[in-house]
């Protein structure tokens, strides 16, 4: 992964925003990695990612809960009861 400097990054924005497009960049300003800069394309794979794996945790919680024994019915006794 490509860094640079965040004072070459703004005099280069053009080339920064080209070389994205091949890897991600990280930008650093007094020497700590403040941000990196990325295609669109890695961004809604990043994205979609987030997306599934919160979906498959979702999936998973559900048959646990299931397993156990939880229904819609206690589900909206419980919450009934939480609201009281």
């Amino acid at each position: 992964m490509k860094t640079v400097a965040a004072t070459e990054a703004k005099n280069r924005f053009g080339a920064l925003i080209d070389d994205a497009q091949r890897e991600p960049v990280v930008i650093r300003r007094q020497d700590r990695d403040v941000a990196v800069v990325l295609s669109m394309a890695d961004y809604q794979r990043l994205r979609a990612g987030n997306a599934q794996a919160f979906l498959d945790l979702r999936k998973a919680v559900a048959a646990e809960a299931a397993a156990a024994g939880l229904t819609d019915e206690k589900l909206d006794e419980i919450l009934r009861a939480d609201r009281a």
